[in-house]
């Protein structure tokens, strides 16, 4: 290298000297011309350094110092651009952007709504049942989301796709340009560590900024979890919807402006100074998701952490991409950690709500025999589950644990081997929601046990397992899931279970209408007891009078069941009573016939409404 002439020394000393730090205005906002003679300059000095022999120390000392006057100069001149021009992303249009190319796993219309009201747990029909004021304790399972000149957008941003990332031109080409030139000659001159700080400070400032619009909290792992459930469930929304901003977006565009500057300027800068600007704003993000995975597991939150399961497992490749280097693998390595510990809380919650469902504790009978609140959520929750089958799918890769094997002696035993054996092998996931219908019905029937009426204890099963297998014919997804089998057996059970309320029922009302009993012994005249039929007709009125009038205060919500077992009453009660007072009419009064055949169709007809006052009660008061 030749030693430049001392008279462009000397020339490249004033120029220096024009810019020291009292001087006002900034070199790269003004003419052109002057920041080409100034970097020119900044070169000369560069070199007379390098071929300075050590035996000219006066001349070498004169020269570090005019040297560190001009890097003094350009970290301001560095730092100036990069505030000048940096400013928070644009993030609503990105995330529009970002949601059109979801992956098909994270594109249905539960994934992008914290607020989504298919994670409320509530049912949508109205069954009409009379019981808002009963308590059922459930708790066990449900209890119950820079200065003024940083305002602009970056309107000569460009965003192109890479796969799922959507890089941003953070800052104009010949902002980059200019930095580029600094940053090549302040690294040269040994200010690399001066250089990263100014880049860095200034960059992790916007990027909080861009944190700040996207609703990303500086909250500790113990913060969030001393929250409530409810505050937290929105959070988790946010966080989706922002984690998504931030590392397609965010922080592929800062890693992209950290190569445009500093890309082949040695010592590994570009990486060095992307996690100097997105390192601690990175581990923010991940430890929001790092604490939901740790926390403590409940039946309610199963569906926000499969969903940030499903969004942790769509950014992994994307993770991968952005945190690619070695200085970014501190990070990197996170999101599968993460990934892992959602996924066994997942687990951990299904299994919870397992437990849940076979203990729930509720003594008290629903008033009328309908629906229990426990079956309503239960089956509400099973039909979100199969919203996730996919995702559920490949997480539960083990069949329940039934019986004497379960953590609870008193949970009933059932052998799964008749789904496996199937031509299309039934999945463990489907299995666990086969077993959760199981333990609701072993449930149920432990709390009819507290009807005293026996007949309305089998009214109530019929009711609950009526409605678990109209929830499952009414969605074809979990129909397909759980299979015909199933839903056959759930068929039989409460068919059984109406037949049972009949004969507890009507036994003894149609054992007044035979014939048994009523024909006197040896006698010459029409062989039938007056006396005998007398009594017989008043414990048919008394017996019919006592159903009336408490079936009618019970509930059937279902409509078209109603229908059905009030038809199937009358097939049975209306021919035997026809039969039963033509044959014995003429050998009674009137005054002891207290029904007609229409009126007792009339008052079959009242029973199941969950009315006080029935319809039949009112005809026969006028």
């Amino acid at each position: 290298m030749q030693p430049p002439l001392e008279n462009d020394v000397t020339a490249a000393e004033q120029i220096i000297l024009r810019w020291d730090s009292t001087a006002s205005g900034m070199i790269f906002e003004g003419d052109r011309g002057e920041v080409k003679r100034y970097l020119q300059a900044v070169d000369q000095m560069l070199i007379s350094i390098k071929t300075t022999t050590s035996s000219s120390n006066n001349q070498q000392t004169k020269v570090n110092n005019i040297l560190q006057i001009a890097m003094a100069r350009l970290e301001d001149e560095f730092r100036n651009i990069l505030i000048t021009n940096s400013t928070p992303i644009e993030t609503e249009s990105i995330h529009d952007s970002i949601s059109v190319s979801l992956t098909p796993r994270t594109s249905s219309s539960r994934s992008e709504s914290p607020d989504n009201s298919k994670h409320e747990i509530n049912d949508k029909h109205n069954d009409n049942d009379n019981n808002n004021s009963e308590t059922v304790s459930i708790s066990r399972i449900s209890s119950a989301s820079f200065t003024d000149r940083n305002e602009r957008s970056v309107t000569f941003a460009s965003c192109r796709s890479m796969n799922s990332i959507r890089e941003q031109d953070l800052l104009p080409p010949e902002c980059v340009n200019d930095l580029r030139s600094i940053a090549e000659r302040m690294i040269a001159a040994g200010y690399h560590r001066e250089c990263v700080q100014v880049y860095g400070s200034v960059r992790k400032s916007v990027v909080d900024g861009t944190f700040k619009k996207l609703g990303v909290e500086k909250l500790s792992i113990g913060d969030i979890q001393r929250l409530e459930w409810e505050a937290l469930n929105a959070k988790i929304g946010r966080w989706i919807r922002a984690a998504k901003v931030c590392i397609r977006v965010l922080f592929a565009s800062e890693k992209k402006l950290c190569k445009q500057i500093f890309e082949d300027l040695g010592m590994g800068t570009d990486d060095v100074c992307f996690m100097e600007t997105v390192k601690s704003p990175a581990n923010q993000l991940f430890n929001f998701a790092e604490a939901i995975s740790i926390s403590r597991r409940s039946p309610e939150k199963l569906f926000k952490i499969l969903d940030l399961y499903d969004s942790m497992l769509d950014l992994l490749p994307d993770i991968d991409d952005v945190f690619d280097s070695k200085l970014a693998e501190s990070v990197r390595v996170q999101a599968p950690e993460i990934l892992s510990r959602l996924a066994e809380a997942a687990r951990g919650m299904v299994s919870e709500f397992e437990n849940a469902v076979l203990r729930e504790p509720s003594r008290v009978p629903v008033p009328g025999g309908t629906i229990h609140p426990l079956t309503r959520y239960v089956m509400n929750y099973i039909s979100l589950i199969s919203d996730y089958k996919q995702t559920l799918g490949e997480l539960i890769v083990s069949k329940p644990v039934t019986g004497a094997r379960h953590c609870d002696a008193a949970a009933p035993d059932m052998d799964f081997t008749e789904y496996e054996g199937q031509t299309q092998s039934v999945p463990p996931f489907v299995l666990h929601l086969i077993w959760i219908i199981t333990l609701l019905q072993y449930n149920l029937e432990g709390k009819s046990k507290h009807y005293k009426d026996n007949s309305l204890a089998h009214l109530f099963m019929m009711n609950n397992v009526h409605y678990i297998v109209q929830k499952i014919k009414g969605s074809a997804e979990l129909r397909e899931m759980i299979g015909d089998h199933f839903l056959r057996m759930l068929t039989r059970v409460f068919r059984q279970a109406a037949t049972n309320h009949q004969r507890a029922t009507w036994i003894g009302v149609l054992h007044c209408l035979r014939d048994e009993g009523l024909h006197s012994t040896g006698s010459f005249s029409s062989g039938v007891s007056k006396s005998a039929l007398r009594a017989r007709f008043k414990s048919f009125n008394v017996f019919f009078d006592e159903v009336h009038r408490t079936q009618a205060l019970w509930l059937i919500p279902d409509e078209q069941l109603r229908e059905e077992l009030r038809i199937s009453i009358l097939e049975k009660l209306i021919p035997a009573y026809r039969s039963f007072l033509g044959r014995f009419r003429n050998h009674i009064s009137d005054n002891y016939i207290k029904y007609t055949v229409e009126d007792l169709e009339n008052a079959v007809l009242d029973l199941f409404e969950g009315n006080a006052v029935s319809q039949h009660s009112r005809r026969k008061s006028h």
